[in-house]
């Protein structure tokens, strides 16, 4: 079992090098991945949130009722900024139906379970990160398909029902099942939790590499203009999340559990529902599959920024009690 935590804690450190590197592989040689099937993406992500029910207890939610201040503004930031942005810079980048459709998806779903493992990296929340990937996730049966029904209908025709049954398929049954078996089997499956992050990132792995082999030549095509509205949808998601934070008063590390709950997307998920609910818009999945990437590299970066930046004042209160000491000895 040790050797095993080993094993997650490397992925777990390392998730970003290994989406992207496979990522890379799948676009550039994307018959090396052809054999993970797209029909497998639903199955993949069932594992995902069958392993955050895993691992959800009590204290998990009671944080809603310790915090509801914090919860309420980023719930709030993320399902209003995220699709917003998206259909915003979709837009503007002039993206046809399938990468638009593809872009509101990312911005409507909920935050990845990513989020909780760059908030710790970043110093931030985890309880309070936690607390809100749960809540999100639990409400996105019902405000992804009305974001989406909302954003695209002028454009698409949005089967509200279809897409709220394949959330429920995916998201909610997954991780009943999961809080239950921690509920009432809890020192079994405590046993295994320590392996989950490695289990979750060979998932999301999978995912990414499923969806950018079957689409390489759709995403070598437009990929950099894909990316770089990605880019610009995930890094304004940080920066408006933060805002809401700073708005909100409320403390250094819960405005950066919220600036990154913001940011980081569920882009399984939204993959999961391109390929359900838009399957006709081959296109559609595309922005899910370089999301899923671009936001766990821009994540590591964002926690290697914030962690620069507590060192920095850490030194600079060394320096400035240093120099408090030697004037008072100088004193006496």
């Amino acid at each position: 079992m040790k050797f095993l935590e080993k094993i997650s804690s490397f992925f777990g450190k390392y998730m970003a090098l290994v989406v992207l590197s496979v990522a890379a592989l799948a676009l550039l040689k994307p018959e090396t991945c052809l054999w993970i099937d797209t029909a497998w993406i639903n199955y993949l992500l069932m594992v995902i949130m069958f392993g955050m029910g895993l691992t959800l207890k009590w204290s998990d939610f009671h944080v809603v009722f310790v915090r509801p201040k914090e919860i309420v503004i980023g719930c709030v930031a993320q399902f209003t900024v995220m699709p917003t942005l998206a259909f915003v810079i979709g837009h503007a980048f002039g993206f046809e139906t399938g990468l638009l459709a593809g872009m509101v998806l990312v911005g409507a779903c909920p935050g990845g379970t990513s989020s909780n493992v760059i908030t710790y990296l970043s110093k931030g929340d985890v309880a309070l990160s936690v607390g809100m990937t749960s809540v999100n996730t639990l409400l996105a049966p019902f405000f992804t398909p009305a974001l989406v029904y909302l954003f695209l209908n002028a454009y698409v025709d949005v089967d509200l029902v279809k897409m709220f049954v394949a959330i429920a398929e995916v998201v909610l049954i997954p991780i009943g099942l999961g809080c239950v078996l921690n509920r009432y089997w809890g020192r079994a499956v405590g046993r295994t939790v320590q392996v989950l992050p490695a289990v979750s990132v060979l998932a999301i792995t999978a995912i990414v590499a499923a969806v950018v082999s079957h689409n390489a030549a759709q995403i070598k095509e437009t990929g950099v203009l894909v990316l770089l509205a990605v880019a610009l949808h995930n890094l304004l998601g940080y920066l408006l999340g933060y805002c809401a934070g700073v708005l909100g008063r409320t403390t250094t590390a819960r405005k950066r559990a919220i600036a990154i709950e913001v940011g980081m997307q569920n882009s399984g998920l939204a993959t999961s529902l391109a390929k359900t609910a838009f399957h006709d818009l081959a296109s559609a999945t595309v922005p899910g599959a370089v999301f899923s990437v671009w936001h766990n590299v821009s994540g590591a970066i964002l926690a290697y920024i914030f962690r620069r930046l507590d060192a920095a004042k850490e030194s600079d209160a060394e320096k400035d009690a240093a120099k408090d000491g030697g004037l008072n000895a100088q004193t006496r």
